[in-house]
């Protein structure tokens, strides 16, 4: 997928003439009068996004650095759940005694089979509630987040941005790599105006955010 994309860019490019110094002080001059930096202090930013997050449906966990393992507990018992797949390379300090973790493995059956999914994320957007998740070797993959009915994922106060402009600029770190961004459980009203959940993923977002 990632050939044909960059197969398809330098067709573009090369349509338009390539990229020139000259057609890159013109893009560089362009006006940008919207925000590009928040103003909101530590506490602020995050609880605009719990605020974001609780109102798109997600349900919030806060936790300390040291003690996720406690809140994925809290998560689980409270959706009782028993097992959870995980990506590789996710942290087994987060992983709590007496619960089932599956690394992730070839089988779509196996995710469509799971009781949810429990991952990290590379950052969150405190203005809009939304969460980026990276899908590269050792992160998860894109089905984890589109095909199990559950996610709980882990959020770090270091990773939030107050602003969409924020969160752009910290994704052009990897913008060669999958990503997928969401904003609560999934749903859509495109039939008759009829809101259904978990149309194109999960239909239940847990959210620990981590301070």
């Amino acid at each position: 997928m990632s050939a044909a994309r960059d197969e398809i860019l330098e067709r573009i490019r090369r349509a338009m003439g390539g990229t020139t110094p000259e057609r890159e002080a013109e893009y560089a001059a362009i006006p940008r009068n919207y925000v590009r930096g928040g103003s909101l202090d530590t506490d602020a930013k995050l609880d605009l996004l719990v605020d974001r997050l609780q109102d798109y449906g997600a349900t919030v966990f806060h936790s300390r650095d040291g003690e996720i393992a406690s809140a994925v507990t809290s998560a689980l018992k409270a959706r009782g759940k028993g097992s959870l797949l995980i990506p590789r390379d996710l942290p087994r300090a987060w992983l709590p005694d007496g619960f089932h973790f599956f690394r992730e493995g070839p089988s779509y059956q196996e995710v469509d089979a799971s009781e949810g999914v429990l991952t990290d994320c590379a950052l969150a957007i405190a203005s809009t509630g939304s969460i980026v998740l990276r899908h590269s070797a050792g992160e998860a993959r894109r089905a984890l987040s589109l095909i199990p009915d559950y996610h709980l994922c882990v959020v770090l106060a270091s990773q939030v941005v107050e602003t969409v402009p924020e969160g752009v600029q910290q994704m052009k770190a990897f913008a060669n790599i999958p990503i997928t961004t969401i904003a609560g459980p999934s749903a859509t009203a495109d039939i008759e105006m009829i809101r259904v959940k978990g149309v194109h993923g999960p239909r239940t977002l847990d959210v620990i955010l981590v301070a």
